[in-house]
C-alpha cells in the first residue's frame, strides 16, 4: 500500500511541475505578445493565442490577467527569443526556442545539458533547415467530418489535417498563412482548443529503445530549464 501511495504522489508531483511550466511559459508568451502589440486581444493575434492556450492547459483566468498587467509595467522584464540548434546523442537534431531575460544564463545552460548528456550544441542554421515552421491548430472532433473540413479550409492555407493520439482535429498551415487559418476558425464558428506556431521534422531518425532514451533524457532536461519554451527533435 505504501508503494502505491509513493507512485501515485510521484506522479502527482509530476503533473504539478508541468502545470507549473506551463504557466511560466505561458506567462512568458503574453508578455512578449503584449510587449509587442499591447493589451487588446481583439487587436493582438499572439495575445488571442495565449488566451486559447492558457485556456487548455487550466491556467486561472486572474493569472493570465496578472500576466497582461505586469507585462504593461514599466519596470518588467523584456524578454528576448532566442533559439538554439544542436545535436543530441546518436545524432538526433534538436532545436530549443527560449524566452529569457538573461542570454548569458541562457545559453550557458542549454551548453551544460547537451554536454552532460554526450551532445553537441550548434551554431546557427546547423539543424533548422531539417525543420517546417508551420502553424497547428487542433478543435474537439464533435462529429465534424474530417474530408468536408478539408474542402471547406482549403482556400485558407490548409496543408495538413488529421487527427491526434487523443482523437482531437489536427490542422497544419503554412508559417505566413497561420492567421489566415485563424480568422477562418473564428468566423466560422468553429471552436480551437490550442493554436501555436510549431516545428515539423522533415526527416526522422530511429534508434533502439536504449538510445532513445539518451535522447529523451537530454530532451527532458532541457524542457525543465526555467528559459526553455519549447524542444524540437527529429527522432522517430
Amino acid at each position: 500500500m505504501g508503494r502505491i501511495f509513493e507512485v501515485r504522489k510521484s506522479a502527482m508531483f509530476a503533473r504539478w511541475d508541468k502545470m507549473a511550466k506551463n504557466f511560466t511559459r505561458i506567462g512568458k508568451e503574453i508578455a512578449i505578445a503584449v510587449k509587442n502589440a499591447g493589451p487588446d486581444p481583439d487587436n493582438n493575434p499572439a495575445l488571442r493565442r495565449c488566451y486559447l492556450n492558457a485556456k487548455a492547459c487550466n491556467m486561472p483566468k486572474d493569472r493570465v490577467e496578472a500576466a497582461i498587467k505586469r507585462a504593461m509595467g514599466k519596470d518588467t522584464s523584456s524578454y528576448e527569443e532566442i533559439v538554439y540548434e544542436g545535436y543530441a546523442p546518436h545524432g538526433v537534431a534538436l532545436l530549443i526556442e527560449t524566452a529569457t531575460d538573461n542570454p548569458t544564463r541562457t545559453v550557458a545552460n542549454v551548453r551544460m545539458h547537451f554536454t552532460k548528456a554526450g551532445g553537441a550544441l550548434g551554431t546557427s542554421g546547423s539543424v533548422a533547415f531539417t525543420f517546417t515552421r508551420m502553424g497547428e491548430f487542433k478543435i474537439k472532433n464533435t462529429g465534424l467530418n474530417i474530408e468536408d473540413l478539408e474542402l471547406e479550409l482549403i482556400d485558407y492555407g490548409l496543408e495538413e489535417i488529421g487527427e491526434d493520439s487523443e482523437g482531437n482535429i489536427v490542422i497544419r498551415t503554412a508559417f505566413n498563412e497561420f492567421g489566415n487559418m485563424s480568422k477562418a476558425l473564428e468566423e466560422k464558428g468553429i471552436e480551437v482548443t490550442t493554436a501555436e506556431l510549431t516545428r515539423i521534422p522533415m526527416n526522422t531518425t530511429e534508434l533502439g529503445e536504449e538510445a532513445a532514451q539518451d535522447v529523451l533524457k537530454l530532451v527532458d532536461k532541457l524542457e525543465q530549464d526555467e528559459d526553455v519554451q519549447k524542444v524540437y527533435h527529429n527522432l522517430k
